[in-house]
């Protein structure tokens, strides 16, 4: 009987079934059609995983192990070339790199619960029990593979308190054309680039191209055709290019000072002078500032770049290079300082915690989000308002508040915590500076932040927070003719009350409120004098004779 080669097949088919799907053919099964031995090969693969078991659990998210599963061996890959015969496959498929159990797309705050994500890790059995569902209920790879793990979450609001509930289950994808293996090994991880030494920097600056030297390198720095010095920045993700513009390029001499060239598009070369015993390289690039503007989006939409070439001399090596990189977004100005040195009626306080003992201050870049309150909205829903903040201002006493409604199935401990976290808001600071321009190394001169709880206690009742009060006690610092605002004393005073547990009703609302004042404890100025002179004459005992 004759035996023929198997029909290719037609355009994109033979590329999926040959480069990506990696179908084999069967030892002794030549004389089927190539469109029924898909079929089967697809099939071996569904029946060999149908029965695998999903792994079910509630809670422990990482630390459920998956359950094995037996897969068939693959066929190692091979270029396109001419056709063999074929060989028998060996070697297990690869395992995936990233386990999708790990994964968790909704996590965006670190160290904290974000709402609806099942998958956070952050998140307790208490925070489930406020879930109204999973935002991301099912976490998996590449859906084209035929068969991957899923992860998939949801909640179960029967128990009490509601749990989440987590699977690890085989996804199989139906289509004959999904991929069986990875061919292409380096594409399930990153290439780790090659660092420049004194050893391969010649052999890089021979093969790399203009600024990039990495292809597989999200940022790339390369040349417009028609403009060979102008470099232009890629946007990681998007694919679009924003021209980077030479702002200015400053010349440094031997002894420091500077030179501002006039043209721009021109990037001197190295020169190497000899002077004496000393050997001169001059337009070396000592530093580089890049200034690349966002959108509220995220979207880079400028970017600038600032150089400063110098002399170097033998006897300087080996020097430092300094390379800095600025952020700024689109249409915003720079937040002044809150005063210099006293605070400014209306400016933000300046405030910080400090991580452990001995560091300096830490603050967010945010100067209007380093010490806020609950802003009231015309809602009045404390749920629908959390992380809605507004800054506190110097010298604007401020009250906030919203509506809180609860139901019979929420317990007291939940309630307390989330109230108290919508009072506190996020990274409730710890420190707050004295004047507007106070350094954060400066530690000893910040005033802490006086942290006060009252409570009323009722038997049988739930002690939740309903307000927090802030007090700023200031002073008038200096002279008068300039006096200067400094921060004395900061008291956060968190005030509870008494709800009983049991409820005849089934809702009921609570009223929560923030509220900060300002207090000016200054002593009263009085205006000084010098003393009088007094006068020390010595006069004859008879200088009053004869009338005295």
């Amino acid at each position: 009987m004759l035996r023929t080669q198997p029909p290719r097949l037609p355009g994109s088919a033979r590329s999926l079934a040959a480069g990506r799907a990696g179908f084999r053919w069967v030892m002794g099964l030549w004389d089927l059609p190539p469109l029924l031995l898909v079929l089967l090969d697809c099939w071996a693969s569904v029946s060999a995983q149908a029965g695998a078991t999903p792994v079910v659990t509630t809670e422990g998210l990482y630390s459920t192990k998956p359950a094995p599963t037996t897969f068939r061996p693959a066929v190692s890959p091979r270029p396109h070339e001419t056709p063999r015969a074929p060989r028998p496959s060996s070697g297990p498929r690869p395992t995936p790199v990233t386990d999708v159990a790990a994964l968790c797309v909704c996590d965006l705050s670190p160290a904290l619960c974000d709402v609806n994500c099942c998958c956070d890790p952050d998140c307790s059995s208490v925070d489930f029990s406020v879930f109204s569902a999973c935002s991301i209920p099912v976490v998996m790879g590449d859906s084209q593979f035929c068969s991957q793990k899923a992860a998939i979450y949801s909640l179960n609001f029967t128990a009490d308190p509601p749990q989440r509930v987590f699977k690890l289950v085989d996804q199989i994808n139906p289509s004959i054309f999904c991929i069986h293996i990875t061919n292409y090994k380096p594409a399930l991880s990153f290439i780790n680039p090659e660092v420049p030494d004194e050893s391969n920097f010649d052999k890089l600056m021979k093969t790399s191209d203009g600024f990039s030297s990495n292809a597989e390198s999200d940022v790339s720095l390369t040349a417009k055709p028609d403009a060979p010095n102008t470099a232009k920045y890629e946007v990681p993700g998007s694919g679009t290019k924003v021209p980077i513009t030479v702002q200015s390029i400053t010349i440094q001499s031997l002894n420091k000072t500077l030179t501002l060239q006039e043209d721009t598009d021109v990037l001197r070369p190295l020169v190497l002078v000899e002077a004496g015993h000393d050997k001169i390289c001059t337009n070396v690039i000592l530093e580089v500032k890049y200034s690349l503007m966002y959108t509220d989006a995220g979207e880079i939409v400028k970017a600038d770049v600032f150089v400063l070439l110098g002399a170097v001399s033998s006897a300087m090596v080996p020097f430092q290079q300094k390379f800095e990189i600025y952020f700024i977004q689109q249409n915003t100005k720079p937040v002044p300082l809150s005063g210099n040195p006293g605070y400014v009626v209306g400016l933000p306080l300046a405030a910080g915690f400090q991580p452990q003992k001995g560091s300096g201050i830490m603050q967010t870049t945010n100067r209007y989000g380093q010490l806020t309150l609950l802003r009231s909205t015309a809602e009045q829903d404390c749920l629908a308002i959390a992380g809605i903040r507004t800054p506190v201002l110097f010298g604007y006493n401020m009250q906030s508040g919203c509506k809180l409604r609860l139901t019979k199935a929420i317990t007291c401990r939940l309630v307390v915590q989330k109230v108290e976290s919508l009072l506190k808001g996020q990274g409730f600071p710890d420190y707050v500076a004295p004047f507007g321009n106070s350094q954060a190394q400066d530690v000893l001169d910040w005033v802490p932040v006086h942290f006060i709880t009252q409570t009323s206690h009722m038997k049988d009742s739930c002690q939740l927070p309903v307000a927090l009060a802030i007090e700023v006690k200031w002073t008038k610092y200096g002279s008068l003719l300039n006096p200067q605002a400094k921060i004395v004393n900061v008291t956060a005073n968190l005030i509870s009350s008494s709800f009983p547990e049991t409820n005849s009703g089934n809702k009921r609302t609570i009223l929560i409120s923030t509220a900060v004042t300002f207090v000016d404890v200054s002593a009263p100025a009085e205006a000084g004098f010098r003393a009088r002179p007094t006068i020390n004459a010595r006069l004859p005992f008879n200088f009053f004779f004869p009338f005295v």
